[in-house]
């Protein structure tokens, strides 16, 4: 029997949720992250569902730093040893910082681009101790992703609607869940469109991501128009006067010509009623996947004309050198980033912050 099947028997028998923990059914224990057909589960890969919200322990930046530990130690350790074991400032020297960084994932071009101003910076300040780099460096880092941070948009007036795309498995359910809590948190009234009606599961991940938050959701039966259930939640947002619309689209494989026109046709439903909506086309991007995440971006962003980018699971990957060539190589903001498990832990993007978190002591 599958994970839903079991919570929605054990739904109707009354059973008490310490019972469903206890059994493991209610925490997903024994749900994969990404089932042979490609759905994700609703808790991303961890196994656990998400826990009612803790106060912060930490401030963010403390929590950014732990999350880039994988990427620290790609990144930034590298380059420590480089410059512990480097006598002179030479070309040996910047060919291997540049082997590193294309190892974490920063991309050949934005890698490239980097030790190029590196190098220019060293000559104009005449610069020849190695010691003295490692602060050129962050400078550089910090530089090359200056405005490639943002905030949401908001709709003037009425709701604001958030389309949010992406392929399966990048942890799309969880971070409109985590979303829809985030604007919960802050009063909101927000109702949830399950426009991925192809997805087995989908709507069912989605309804109990609404359920523990206090979103409504809009739905329809697997395999439905996904159009239809746009239109429904579109009405529904009026006639509820929601603040917030958030819309899940399909996630089948990108290169998909059908599915992109389907994302096209759900955008066309929503600006019928709302002509400067979506106010967000948010794409979801799992950092483990590395250099693909940009390839993702690039078909997107030519369909659904992609306003933001969401990049989960930073706190799992040593390759969060793909947040520098994002910044440098798709021209679009990357707005919130997924540092952890935790409902709080999707959270606004900087790119300052991101840079003092990855070379700080």
């Amino acid at each position: 029997m599958g994970f839903f099947e079991k919570l929605r028997k054990n739904k109707r028998a009354g059973a008490p949720e310490e019972e469903l923990t206890a059994r493991g059914e209610h925490t997903g224990e024994n749900l994969p992250a990404e089932t042979a057909n490609g759905s994700e589960s609703p808790f991303e890969a961890s196994n656990v569902g998400p826990q009612p919200a803790e106060p912060v322990k930490e401030g963010f930046f403390a929590r950014l730093k732990k999350s880039l530990a994988k990427t620290r130690q790609n990144i930034t350790e590298k380059v420590e040893r480089l410059i512990k074991t480097s006598r002179r400032i030479d070309d040996e020297f910047f060919e291997e910082l540049e082997e590193i960084l294309i190892q974490a994932d920063v991309g050949v071009s934005t890698a490239m681009e980097l030790i190029d101003n590196l190098r220019r910076a060293v000559k104009q300040k005449k610069i020849t101790e190695v010691d003295e780099v490692r602060g050129l460096i962050k400078q550089e880092v910090v530089s090359i992703m200056e405005g490639s941070d943002a905030p949401l948009n908001k709709a003037p007036e009425g709701p604001t609607v958030i389309m949010v795309v992406g392929v399966n498995g990048v942890g799309k359910t969880t971070t409109i869940g985590k979303l829809a809590y985030r604007f919960k948190r802050e009063g909101k009234k927000v109702i949830i469109a399950a426009a991925d009606t192809f997805r087995a599961a989908a709507i069912d991940q989605l309804q109990i991501w609404a359920e523990r938050v206090g979103a409504d959701l809009i739905k329809h039966q697997e395999g439905a128009d996904p159009g239809a259930v746009v239109f429904d939640a579109v009405n529904a947002a009026q006639a509820r006067r929601a603040d917030v619309l958030i819309v899940d689209t399909a996630g089948r494989l990108h290169t998909k010509t059908n599915l992109m026109e389907e994302i096209a046709k759900v955008k066309r439903v929503i600006q019928r009623t709302y002509a400067d909506a979506p106010h967000e086309v948010l794409l979801v991007l799992d950092a483990t996947t590395g250099q693909n995440a940009i390839s993702q971006a690039n078909l997107f962003k030519q369909v659904t004309g992609v306003t933001g980018i969401v990049l989960t699971k930073l706190d799992g990957t040593a390759k969060g050198g793909i947040v520098i060539a994002i910044a440098k190589e798709l021209d679009i903001p990357v707005k919130l980033v997924g540092i952890g498990e935790g409902l709080e832990d999707l959270r606004d993007f900087s790119a300052e912050e991101f840079a003092e978190a990855l070379f700080s002591d």
